[in-house]
């Protein structure tokens, strides 16, 4: 018996197909998230959201551009985070263009700000959980990655 046969879904698919897949799955789930009110942006509103209840977030998205590599602290942060979650279970993708994220998410609801898109946590709506497609479609992407030693894969969203 296969791993698709277990879980009743086709096989993964390989190369870059499966990773527009992946990014394309984000996209939906992201825009899902905000217009239900599941989606918590900003390393530290994150930190705080997980440091209180980490059993009601669902998916991770950690965020950078080539100008944050060199930012010691925020990768302490991602450190952290990334520790955080392997902990609690929680699924974890990097997203390398936070300008993409930014044309998804938009600017905060209250203020009309920019917001801190480094990190983006989903949490869940309910105690009965979320049983989102794209979210079920990560997860497994998720899962297919640790599988080959990729702990926290990278997606890249599409155009």
């Amino acid at each position: 018996m296969t791993l698709e046969e277990i879980h009743g879904q086709e096989p993964v698919p390989a190369g870059h197909d499966w990773m527009q897949g992946a990014g394309k799955a984000l996209h939906e789930l992201l825009v899902s998230a905000q217009r239900r009110g599941c989606l918590t942006a900003g390393v530290y509103e994150s930190a705080k959201l997980m440091n209180v209840d980490p059993d009601n977030v669902a998916f991770c998205v950690l965020a950078t551009d080539e100008e944050d590599e060199g930012d010691i602290a925020l990768q302490i942060h991602f450190t952290l985070i990334q520790a955080f979650c392997c902990e609690n279970d929680i699924d974890i993708v990097r997203v390398n263009d936070v300008a993409k994220l930014a044309a998804i998410v938009g600017p905060s609801e209250e203020s009309g700000e920019p917001r801190d898109l480094h990190c983006i946590l989903i949490t869940n709506p309910n105690e009965d959980g979320w049983k989102d497609p794209a979210l079920e479609k990560l997860s497994f992407f998720c899962e297919e990655s640790r599988n080959v030693n990729d702990w926290v894969p990278t997606i890249t969203l599409p155009e």
